[in-house]
């Protein structure tokens, strides 16, 4: 990439060298045009036509060249070199050039002086001019391969940027994934700890409330004793109701990152009824267990806690996004 750009900046210098020197000669060439005919002749002459840079130096060179011989009276032995100007104007659309153009060509055409040292001298302009287009083709070619490679090269080096921004995503996307394995991986040991915490908190009134319900059914004693089963084991579950809430409330708060302290923050307003579902969702109990504790029918703890997500989602799920996890 560097030597391409050394490469345009010679190309440059060279261009601006150029562009300064051969307008500077043909200027002279003009302004003795009038005055001394014949010198303007010998430099249009002196100048190596097959060096030149561009077709409008060309076509200017050619109309003086054509001028200078109808002014010192020298007939053309073809129209090549007026042709050069009458072509590159009339598709420039220069009207005024290229009228003087078709002048000077009727001109050369009718003028009768011959010299043989003319003849040859324009004779060796066509040969330059043909070296000129046979250069102008060849660095054409140039141009075209260079325009090419530094398309090629800008592709390339677009395709390389891209590459490296995919490649930068995708470390980003693996970042990502690797701390939402983590993420999932600590909900997971919280969750463990949780239900680790709440089984030894609830086991013995839970096996003690089985037990109870066990000997109801298998039991042939009196109504009364029948009865004081049940109200054993409504006592018990009114404990779990009431003396195990607080460290239910903890529990969870401890092993869910104070899932419940955030959400009594983020949404003060919530009804206690609401709030005791929540912590009781937030412990994984099942439905007929949440049902049993509150005391309410597991198709009304289906409708409440689809209208407890409902509400969370909107005002906490921002703040706590874990805590659409607890349904």
């Amino acid at each position: 990439m560097r030597i391409m750009l050394y490469i345009a900046i010679l190309l440059t210098v060279a261009g601006c060298s150029y562009s300064t020197s051969m307008p500077v000669a043909l200027d002279e060439a003009q302004h003795l045009m009038q005055s001394d005919p014949n010198t303007a002749l010998s430099r249009l002459n002196s100048m190596d036509v097959s060096e030149f840079q561009d077709s409008a130096t060309m076509a200017r060179w050619a109309l003086l060249y054509s001028e200078a011989m109808v002014a010192n009276h020298i007939s053309a032995p073809t129209d090549t070199i007026v042709d050069i100007a009458i072509d590159y104007y009339r598709r420039h659309n220069r009207h005024d050039e290229f009228q003087k153009a078709s002048r000077l060509k009727a001109l050369i055409k009718s003028t009768d002086g011959t010299n043989a040292l003319a003849t040859a001298l324009y004779l060796q302009k066509e040969k330059e001019f043909l070296l000129y287009k046979e250069r102008a083709k060849h660095q054409l070619y140039i141009f075209a391969g260079f325009a090419i490679l530094l398309m090629a090269t800008g592709i390339i080096l677009w395709m390389r940027q891209r590459i490296k921004v995919q490649s930068l995503r995708n470390e980003t996307l693996i970042a990502e994934a690797s701390g939402l394995k983590s993420r999932i991986d600590a909900s997971y040991d919280d969750v463990n700890r949780l239900r680790t915490k709440l089984h030894r908190m609830l086991e013995n009134r839970f096996t003690l409330i089985d037990s109870l319900c066990q000997i109801y059914y298998e039991s042939q004693g009196t109504k009364s004793e029948r009865k004081a089963i049940i109200d054993k084991v409504k006592s018990e579950i009114e404990a779990v109701r009431t003396d195990s809430f607080d460290k239910m409330e903890q529990a969870v708060n401890d092993c869910r990152n104070n899932l419940l302290i955030t959400v009594k923050n983020s949404c003060p307003n919530l009804k206690t009824d609401d709030y005791h579902l929540l912590v009781y969702l937030a412990s994984g109990l099942s439905t007929r267990t949440i049902s049993l504790l509150l005391g309410e029918s597991v198709d009304v703890i289906y409708k409440r806690k689809s209208r407890l997500k409902s509400r969370l989602k909107e005002s906490v799920a921002t703040v706590c996004p874990d805590i659409m996890s607890v349904f």
